[in-house]
């Protein structure tokens, strides 16, 4: 009878030691070098959908000029004055924006669409792992994983304060780090991101 006893003891300690190495079997580092891995052929940029480049904006629209006035002066494009006729009402005074030879090099052209593209100022980077679930299970396959990010490699053009004020987006994506999260699944190749959305929020 103690003997029975004791079994029972000695396979319940298993099944606890068990469950802890499941759970400890969880790699958050794995995680990270997934979200990561999807994340360096993304980046982060200036507009929501590429542009096209020459443009003309009209000098009395505020909302037309400050973004591209702000590009020239920080060396990415170039800007000349010109009249443009009017049919019937006379002519109106435009700036046509180029890009600058500076600019020329860190434009990223869409190559869908020939003369469009965007400026990008840096990709996200992991900085930590918050959480996942199933939080339990070693085992799982697939994963729904919070973490921490922020935007990493910044370049001097985008990092004044001239530039946050010209576009809000530089100065919000870059002024502290964001939350997200990603659906995980594992594959022969390793971990691999399905899904990039907003975190829920954490208890």
């Amino acid at each position: 009878m103690q003997a029975s006893k004791i079994l029972i003891l000695v396979m319940a300690t298993g099944v606890v030691f068990g469950a802890g190495c499941r759970k400890n079997a969880v790699d958050k580092g794995a995680f990270k070098a997934a979200i990561n891995d999807y994340y360096s052929s993304r980046q982060d940029c200036l507009w929501a959908a590429p542009v096209k480049l020459p443009t003309q904006a009209d000098t009395s629209n505020d909302e037309q000029t400050k973004s591209f006035d702000a590009l020239t002066d920080a060396g990415m494009l170039t800007r000349t004055s010109a009249e443009k006729k009017r049919f019937l009402v006379g002519s109106k005074q435009v700036n046509n924006y180029d890009l600058s030879d500076k600019g020329r090099s860190s434009w990223t052209a869409d190559q869908a669409q020939p003369g469009y593209g965007n400026f990008c100022f840096g990709h996200p980077a992991v900085t930590s792992v918050d959480d996942f679930t199933p939080n339990d299970d070693g085992s799982a396959t697939q994963y729904s994983v919070n973490y921490h990010y922020a935007i990493t490699d910044v370049p001097a053009w985008a990092n004044t304060a001239e530039m946050k004020t010209a576009f809000p987006k530089i100065a919000a994506d870059t002024s502290a780090q964001q939350v997200a999260a990603a659906s995980l699944s594992k594959s022969s190749n390793g971990w691999q991101v399905v899904s990039v959305h907003p975190a829920a929020p954490m208890n």
